[in-house]
C-alpha cells in the first residue's frame, strides 16, 4: 500500500502502533485519535482491516472467545510501521511547507492594527 494513506487507514495504523487491538477497541481509539471527527462503523473497519492484512501492513495477533463471540486482535506489521513512518514524514513535510508559506504571507501583509470591535470587549 502506497502513501498517501487515507485518513481512516492512517489512524488505524496509528492506533495499532502501540499494541494489538480488537475491532471495538480500534473503533474507540480511532475516534479518540481524531478527536471525534472520524467514527468508523464495524463494516468499514473490518473491510479496511482485511485490506491491511492482505497488504501486509497488519497481522492477526491472536483470537479469543469472549461471551461466546470470537474477538480477533490485530497488530501493526514491520511493513505497516515502515509505511506509517513514511506517511508521517510526508504529512510533516506538508505541514512544514504550509506553515512556512503562511508565515511568509503574514510578513508580506505587514503589521496589522487590531482595533476593538464596537460592542465587544
Amino acid at each position: 500500500m502506497d502513501t498517501p494513506l487515507r485518513e481512516p487507514t492512517f489512524l488505524i495504523l496509528t492506533a495499532l502502533a502501540v499494541e494489538p487491538m480488537h475491532g471495538y477497541g480500534l473503533i474507540r481509539e480511532v475516534a479518540a485519535l481524531s478527536e471525534g471527527r472520524l467514527s468508523l462503523r464495524p463494516g468499514t473497519l473490518y473491510g479496511a482491516l482485511d485490506r491491511l492484512v492482505d497488504g501486509g501492513l497488519v497481522h492477526i495477533d491472536r483470537e479469543e472467545t469472549v461471551d461466546g463471540r470470537l474477538r480477533r486482535y490485530y497488530r501493526l506489521s514491520p511493513t505497516g510501521a515502515t509505511t506509517l513512518h513514511a506517511e508521517t514524514r510526508r504529512l510533516r513535510h506538508n505541514v512544514d511547507v504550509a506553515t512556512a508559506r503562511l508565515r511568509k504571507r503574514a510578513r508580506a501583509a505587514g503589521p496589522t492594527v487590531r482595533r476593538p470591535v464596537e460592542g465587544l470587549t
